[in-house]
Parts: structure tokens; C-alpha cells; sequence
């Protein structure tokens, strides 16, 4: 499909978003269907109802975020777009995992190849989602800064506040730094 401007390359962003919300509201019809007794559903959750309820949430948080990546509309390399669709589900995941499969909730860690693997997914999981979530947060912060942000024109050389009146300069002052009367107790 071809991305146009609207997306600043991102439209993966709110894809994930917006799968992610659904499968937010899967899970909130699942608790739903958990507390009114059926049993089809609590032989696939067998674990902590609490474990589903973190999965939901994490999962619409997870959402939120991706909304929010997207609606900034700065362009993403798209190594840190699939990490952070990607790891959005797998953080998310690492909850319902614990909610399907009650040895993964163990307050001692349990022994087995499906807790070692669950250890491996989570550790895999959290590094793909921080480095996904954190490059983009460090992108769309530099974004905000452009070269005339530190007073330098093209040409290099410092330029505004210097070249103000005295005027100018006491009224950026005065706006910036309260002026400290005689009975301050910051004396």
C-alpha cells in the first residue's frame, strides 16, 4: 500500500494500534464471560483472573502509546516502527501468557522448558520494547529542536539575544526570571 504524507511513514504504527485495541476489547469480553461463570473460557485461562485484567490494560496502554507515536507525525526508521508495534504486543503478551498458563505465574520460578522459554520471550520482549519506545521518544525529541533553537544562524555565529537593545534584553529577562523583591526568603 502506498503511504502518503498524511502518515509521515508511520501508517504501521496505527495498524498495531489499532489491532492492539481490539485485542484489548477481546480480552475485556473475556472477563466479562469469566465472571458470569462460562466455563469454555475458564479452561483457557486457568490462571490469576488479575493476570487477564493486566493483559487488558497493558494492552490499551500499549495502544495509547502507539496513538500517540502516530499522531506526532515525525518520520520513524522503520526498524524502531516494527519494534514498537512489536514489542507492544509481547509486553502485552507476557500477562495473558501468565493467565493461560498458571506455572509461568510462580512466585518461585518454576523449572521446564516452557518457563526457561517464557524467561527467554520476556527478556527478548522488554529489550525489543525499550529500544523501540525509547529511539522513538529520543527521535521525536530532537525533532522539536531545530539549528535556530540555540540562537545559530546557517552561518554558525551566535546571533539574537546579543544583538538586541538593552531594551529587548531586559524585557526577555523580566519575562523569564522573576524579579526578586526585598523580602524573599531565597536571600
Amino acid at each position: 500500500m502506498d503511504q502518503d504524507s498524511r502518515h509521515a511513514g508511520n501508517v504501521l504504527l496505527i495498524r498495531g494500534a489499532v489491532l492492539w485495541l481490539l485485542a484489548a476489547l477481546v480480552l475485556a469480553w473475556c472477563m466479562v464471560g469469566m465472571n458470569l461463570g462460562m466455563s469454555p473460557l475458564k479452561l483457557v485461562f486457568q490462571g490469576k483472573i488479575t493476570r487477564l485484567l493486566q493483559a487488558h490494560l497493558d494492552f490499551l496502554l500499549m495502544s495509547a502509546l502507539l496513538f500517540g507515536f502516530y499522531a506526532a507525525k515525525v518520520p520513524l526508521p522503520w526498524h524502531v516502527r516494527w519494534a514498537m508495534v512489536v514489542g507492544a504486543f509481547t509486553n502485552s503478551s507476557l500477562f495473558l501468557l501468565q493467565a493461560v498458563f498458571p506455572v509461568l505465574d510462580a512466585p518461585v520460578p518454576a523449572e521446564g522448558l516452557l518457563p526457561a522459554a517464557f524467561r527467554l520471550f520476556l527478556m527478548m520482549s522488554i529489550t525489543v520494547t525499550s529500544y523501540g519506545f525509547g529511539r522513538g521518544a529520543v527521535i521525536i525529541l530532537l525533532s522539536t529542536f531545530n539549528k535556530n533553537s540555540f540562537g545559530l544562524e546557517s552561518s554558525g555565529r551566535a546571533s539574537g539575544f546579543r544583538e538586541m537593545s538593552n531594551e529587548g534584553q531586559e524585557a526577555i529577562l523580566e519575562k523569564q526570571l522573576p524579579i526578586r523583591s526585598g523580602n524573599s526568603n531565597f536571600s
